[in-house]
């Protein structure tokens, strides 16, 4: 019988920016990794994705491992060269998809850089809801990561989904069904919003989830503030930061969810470079716990 567990993967992501990302999976699928999420950084490089994502997929051979989603991460929204990359990268990405297996492309929505978030709105609308409309003919879903960049309401320069208000106003601008979040508590917490009730709300709209999660120093805040010269908050790996990863799992279950949990590593101050991967791994077997990764039938 399927293992009901799994229908919640623990995964991770892989750079596909430089044309490593098939070479990257064969090299760690075997540590446990139950889904891969590759991604670019503001540009594809040229690659042949339809030849990329069919070299992820050999990569990965008859093992249990999934592809529901890829990453094109960077403004969509300006106009520079590198802006305009992005853009082009996002239809590739969507035109392509199927080749990688998957069903949904994440990444930022853009922002019109140093302009208040709603300066924005204008611009994203009539870049999403044509990029929406090439999505739905595709059957793939869009989902926008919750991380601000550094950014706030106020100026920015790379995304503005990443606050429940601002979601509000997007969903507003493109009401399709097939249009949602990447969502994570850590980008929540580092802005000190709870992230646990957000499942509740918005889970019709999360496609993907990122495994990453936060430390929040609540002595410095009392003694320093958030604004003072001394940090606050460290993103961290999951099953090193705040969050109980059970309860949000089982948010998400309660909600009737169902996809991958891609652990994006980089962050931690503490497991990276040397350690990165000790860090990732100890994250799938924490997180794997916290799912219940065995499946026990009772015998009738």
């Amino acid at each position: 019988m399927k293992n009901p567990a799994k229908s919640i993967r623990i995964g991770t992501m892989v750079s596909a920016t430089k044309g490593m990302a098939a070479k990257r999976i064969a090299e760690i699928a075997d540590l446990g990794f139950e889904s891969f999420e590759p991604f670019f950084w503001q540009t594809t490089n040229g690659q042949d994705l339809a030849e990329l994502g069919k070299r992820c997929r050999e990569a990965i051979g008859d093992r249990d491992i999934t592809i529901s989603t890829i990453g094109m991460f960077g403004n969509p929204l300006e106009e520079t060269d590198i802006d305009l990359e992005t853009l082009q990268g996002w239809k590739a990405c969507i035109d392509n998809a199927h080749h990688f297996g998957a069903t949904c492309v994440a990444g930022f929505t853009g922002r019109i850089r140093n302009r208040p978030l709603t300066d924005s709105l204008a611009r994203y609308r009539k870049v999403w809801r044509e990029l929406a409309a090439r999505a739905a003919d595709k059957g793939v879903k869009i989902a926008f990561e919750n991380c601000a960049m550094d950014g706030n309401w106020a100026t920015g320069d790379w995304n503005i989904a990443h606050n429940p208000d601002a979601w509000e106003l997007m969903f507003n601008e493109t009401p399709d069904d097939h249009i949602g979040l990447e969502w994570e508590p850590c980008h929540q917490m580092v802005y000190l919003i709870d992230p646990l009730p957000q499942i509740r709300k918005w889970a019709p709209r999360i496609f993907h989830v990122h495994g990453k999660d936060a430390t929040i120093r609540w002595d410095v805040i009392r003694e320093h503030g958030i604004f003072g010269k001394e940090q606050f908050v460290f993103m961290r790996t999951p099953g090193f930061g705040d969050s109980n990863w059970t309860d949000i799992i089982s948010e998400l279950r309660l909600a009737g969810w169902a996809g991958s949990i891609d652990i994006e590593g980089w962050h931690d101050p503490v497991y990276r470079d040397a350690l990165e991967m000790t860090g990732q791994v100890h994250a799938l077997n924490y997180l794997k716990n916290c799912r219940g990764g065995d499946f026990v039938e009772l015998s009738a």
